[in-house]
């Protein structure tokens, strides 16, 4: 299992520079709002995914008095990996020294999950949240997914490309159509495998985190096209369809996870604290289906879980974090609010952020 043992930060948001060494397990930073605790997790999963999970705009991360921004993590396995960014040259990733092309070889060495507000997306925003909610698990346990996920994003640009010309080439369409029903194809199976075995770990941790209204839930898997119909087919027929609107309107990107209560949405039965506890239930069954799948331990990043959760569904969902055996990294304004009956009494490291300086 690799864990992050040291982190340095050098102009991140308000943290100018930052060393810190981590505990394998708990994590705590506490702190005032705006006083850049949120940056320190922010700066792990940037360097673990290349994304902000606050915001699509990566400038913004650098801070004013710098031109370059620098997230270096030393692992507990050996590995160095190291992120620098500018604002006029982009980014550069190396791992080992060695530099990385895209972000597989990282994510997959460093796999991170975020719990924050935006996470609650999951239940009430669009089909997109829950796509990106279910490849990330793909990824990890399915090796060929990603190159079949990649070609068809490739597939349905050209397509969309020729879909928005005013005469469209038919030759083209049908060769790219049939390119994207072989990647489609890939892409579902994986998917359809991983969802699988996911649904009876979600159903076990979300039973203990919300009993009564459990056995009421139903997680149903949609591939994005009409499950008894081939995507070929269903390309030929929307064709002139695809065309009014200049894109494709069935396929791979279209998937998602139905979440239902009954025979309703569950956003329209479930109440704010209970769609809190069902997101939670979902991230803590990817990181319990890594570990068996993978042997592995999967890093979460829980942003100030005290404005998230009461009392009791903090501590019920803490003791799963902490039950799962892999490195927490936790933000909240109140250091008391996080003083909770643990299981195992796990070792502890905290840090107090104040105005971007970090004091262990």
């Amino acid at each position: 299992m690799s864990t992050i043992r040291k982190l340095n930060i050098s102009a991140i948001r308000n943290i100018l520079q930052a060393s810190l060494q981590f505990s394998p397990n708990i994590n705590m930073l506490y702190g005032e709002n705006g006083s850049g605790k949120t940056s320190v997790l922010e700066s792990i999963h940037l360097l673990a995914s290349g994304r902000s999970f606050r915001t699509s705009k990566a400038d913004t991360l650098i801070n004013d008095q710098g031109t370059t921004s620098v997230v270096f993590a030393e692992l507990t396995n050996g590995h160095q990996i190291g992120l620098s960014r500018t604002r006029r040259q982009g980014h550069q990733l190396n791992m080992d020294s060695e530099k990385q092309r895209n972000w597989d070889r990282v994510a997959r060495e460093l796999p991170v999950q975020i719990l924050d507000a935006n996470s609650f997306l999951l239940v009430e925003g669009g089909p997109k949240a829950r796509r990106r909610f279910l490849d990330w698990g793909v990824f990890h346990v399915e090796p060929l997914f990603v190159e079949n996920w990649r070609k068809s994003r490739k597939c349905i640009a050209h397509r969309n490309f020729l879909l928005k010309q005013e005469r469209t080439d038919s030759d083209q369409l049908e060769a790219w159509d049939l390119e994207l029903c072989l990647a489609a194809r890939g892409v579902d199976r994986a998917r359809c495998r991983y969802f699988e075995q996911f649904l009876p770990i979600f159903g076990q941790v979300f039973r203990s985190l919300a009993a009564p209204i459990a056995d009421q839930l139903s997680l149903t898997y949609a591939r994005g096209w009409d499950s008894d119909r081939d995507l070929a087919e269903i390309l030929v027929e929307n064709r002139q369809t695809d065309h009014k609107y200049g894109a494709t309107q069935s396929g791979p990107h279209r998937a998602d996870i139905l979440i239902r209560t009954g025979n309703r949405p569950a956003i329209e039965t479930l109440s704010r604290g209970q769609q809190k506890t069902l997101v939670s239930a979902l991230k803590i069954a990817q990181g319990m289906q890594l570990t068996r799948t993978l042997d592995r331990h999967c890093i979460y990043l829980v942003d100030d879980l005290p404005a998230e959760l009461d009392r009791g569904n903090r501590e019920r969902v803490l003791s799963q974090l902490v039950d799962l055996g892999g490195q927490l990294f936790v933000s909240c304004v109140d250091r008391e609010a996080m003083h909770l009956p643990l299981p195992n009494n796990p070792e502890m490291a905290t840090f107090h952020v104040e105005r971007g300086t970090i004091t262990a």
